[in-house]
């Protein structure tokens, strides 16, 4: 069986570490716990092309617009060999969509050619949402999740995989 390792980053409180913990564990916790560093699972996934065991990079949160870079180099060193990306961003945060797209461009200017997922989270406050979908790019697959009440989560993981499947 094939392994591939999938990075997962966005800005600090989006749910990167919920939605992993969502997805491989069926758990979910509302206290925040600050991921430093970066934290590893794997789950396999059935895809139309045959399994695949996705490993999970859940990566420390990173604001690439901040004066202090030294958080952004460290998670640019765990992107190296990566398969493929999930960007998670907070739907009631626009400023979490900016800095989930200035880290795809910045990934995409390094790496080409690696398939990447978007995870809107925060889906069960869809009316608190203030970000305009206009600004994603039409090639970036993106989903509208929930960690909190399982929306989409199993789907945006296996969307990656199914992607990650045909490579």
């Amino acid at each position: 069986m094939r392994s591939a390792k999938v990075c997962m980053v966005g800005a600090f409180g989006v749910g990167k570490t919920s939605l992993v913990r969502r997805f491989v564990h069926q758990q979910f916790d509302d206290r925040y716990h600050t991921t430093l560093g970066v934290k590893i699972d794997t789950k396999i996934v059935d895809t139309i092309e045959k399994p695949i065991k996705l490993v999970l990079w859940d990566m420390e949160g990173a604001d690439p617009f901040e004066t202090d870079k030294r958080s952004l180099s460290r998670i640019q060193s765990y992107l190296k060999g990566a398969h493929g990306l999930i960007l998670v961003a907070d739907g009631t945060r626009p400023a979490t969509v900016e800095t989930a797209l200035g880290l795809y461009h910045d990934f995409c200017r390094h790496f080409q050619d690696v398939p990447a997922v978007l995870m809107a989270n925060k889906a069960d406050l869809k009316n608190e949402w203030r970000f305009d979908k206009s600004i994603l790019p039409d090639a970036l697959v993106r989903l509208e999740t929930s960690a909190l009440n399982d929306q989409n989560v199993e789907a945006a993981f296996t969307a990656i995989g199914e992607m990650l499947s045909k490579l």
